[in-house]
């Protein structure tokens, strides 16, 4: 693996379907070698990232107008599971990396992103590991949470020939605004959720807030790999603005 990593904090406020277009351009890039390796550590705007499995559910709209109705946008998001929310106190992470045979290195990519964040949150002091909580929102073996108890980091990957992108977000704070966006989103959903299990860096251990919590985050990385940081290529928001489009989810959306 090449050493060099480069990264940003490119932010797209007020569109959060071009945000999901950023992703899947540069993934796009990468895997055409027109890009290198980028990760992108940003703080999101106020969104609930609906998957495509979601879209094919019943409850859709009404989880969508839940979200809307809560003062937050709605887009689809690259992965798949369920659900998940992102806010002006969450750091999100959108990192694309080119390789041969991306299918193969799935579960390792997962291991490494989420020990890569466990171990982070472990040297700010907080009981940080890797494993579902029973209840939490888009579950997953490789959320991390604080003491076995609440959620703080979900993620999920896009593997298309040549890439594979690893994106998720850690809740820093304000983890009351993710139970009350998701408890009537999952309910149209017809999905399980604890709203216990939503939990974030700071209430549940730590003061902290996102721009010191993306300092530890490349710090850690830093330790191993040289860092550059970068801004996004035209070429990259020109693919996003072609993406952006399917993406997007209607307002207002019909009933259902």
């Amino acid at each position: 693996m090449d050493s060099l990593l480069c990264w940003t904090d490119a932010t797209f406020p007020g569109r959060a379907a071009f945000d999901v277009g950023v992703s899947r351009a540069l993934l796009r890039d990468v895997a055409q070698g027109r890009a290198p390796e980028t990760l992108r550590l940003y703080r999101p705007d106020d969104v609930v990232a609906f998957s495509t499995t979601d879209l094919r559910r019943p409850g859709f709209s009404a989880a969508v107008r839940a979200a809307r109705a809560a003062g937050f946008d709605a887009a689809l998001r690259l992965a798949g599971g369920s659900a998940a929310v992102f806010h002006r106190q969450t750091l999100a992470f959108a990192w694309c990396i080119p390789d041969a045979q991306p299918r193969d290195g799935i579960r390792r990519r997962f291991e490494q992103t989420a020990e890569w964040v466990a171990r982070t949150l472990k040297g700010l002091g907080l009981d940080a590991r890797v494993g579902a909580v029973p209840g939490e929102y888009c579950p997953g073996d490789y959320s991390v949470n604080v003491g076995g108890r609440r959620k703080l980091m979900g993620v999920g990957q896009r593997v298309v020939r040549g890439a594979v992108h690893v994106g998720g977000v850690i809740v820093v704070r304000d983890r009351a605004r993710v139970s009350e966006v998701l408890e009537p989103v999952y309910r149209a959903l017809g999905l399980d959720f604890d709203p216990e299990t939503a939990g974030s860096v700071e209430e549940d251990g730590i003061p902290l807030d996102v721009d010191a919590l993306r300092e530890a985050l490349l710090a850690e990385i830093a330790a191993g790999r040289e860092l550059q940081r970068v801004s996004i290529a035209e070429q990259t928001l020109d693919g996003a603005a072609v993406f952006e489009g399917s993406h997007r989810i209607p307002q207002p959306l019909a009933s259902g």
